[in-house]
């Protein structure tokens, strides 16, 4: 199974810190942001590679940041060429751009590079085995108004997802979904044809509602929180709070 962490996105939403500097390796505490999932992926038997697709402007500060790191799993990172957010390419097209490059067929793992987490990926990778399908994450969310801004999802009474929406009016469910994705290998032809078959490119919860759509998928309910920085004030919260 190869880790694919989405990164090639330009964070405008945090200003000046990221103006010309990668969200997913600010500092939380004397750890990065994504260095602080990796420590929890790279336990992960399963796990075999590390891909970090990033843009063109950020890529040889990945590349920087990779020599000082001593994980058991190797780490490739994929430069998709870009070089500002209204060229970037999108998620799901940064996806299929490694995909496409690394000639990579096995299971994937893959990210967002900007949460906190306090479970382990090992839990979700099980789950994926035990249910033999592709699966994404879901948690209980009970704010209307913050599932009006999520994909949620309806399950039955295995966990299997019964249907997907992107950010609707009126929620059917109180799933909402976290951008974290386990797709097997016996998919990956749905996925490398996601977006020609009409799938939407930015926001990597465009694949999963596709895939929903096309195969079985089952949904994880997180065993414990996330801590997502999205902006400025959550960046500066996160460090409050989990950097000391």
């Amino acid at each position: 199974m190869k880790c694919v962490v989405i990164a090639a996105g330009y964070a405008t939403r945090l200003g000046e810190l990221t103006k010309n500097f990668p969200k997913p390796l600010l500092k939380i505490g004397e750890n990065t942001i994504l260095g602080r999932m990796l420590d929890d992926i790279d336990r992960i038997p399963e796990i075999d590679e590390h891909i970090i697709i990033t843009n063109h402007k950020f890529a040889s500060i990945f590349e920087d940041w990779k020599k000082d790191l001593h994980y058991s799993k190797p780490i490739t990172i994929v430069d998709d060429g870009t070089e500002t957010n209204e060229t970037r390419l999108g998620a799901v097209c940064d996806l299929l751009f490694a995909m496409d490059k690394l000639h990579i067929d096995d299971d994937l793992l893959v990210v967002a590079a900007d949460n906190l987490l306090f479970f382990s990926f090992q839990e979700f990778v099980d789950f994926a085995k035990e249910k033999q399908t592709s699966c994404i994450m879901c948690h209980e969310q009970p704010s209307i108004e913050k599932l009006q801004r999520t994909g949620v999802v309806e399950l039955d009474a295995n966990n299997k997802v019964l249907g997907m929406e992107e950010k609707p009016q009126v929620p059917k469910s109180h799933w909402a979904v976290p951008p974290f994705y386990i797709y097997l290998k016996k998919d990956l032809d749905l996925v490398r044809h996601s977006v020609e078959n009409g799938c939407g490119k930015d926001a990597p919860g465009n694949l999963a509602h596709y895939m929903v759509e096309h195969t079985t998928m089952h949904a994880w309910p997180m065993s414990a929180g996330r801590f997502d920085i999205g902006s400025l004030d959550t960046y500066y919260e996160a460090v409050e709070k989990y950097g000391k």
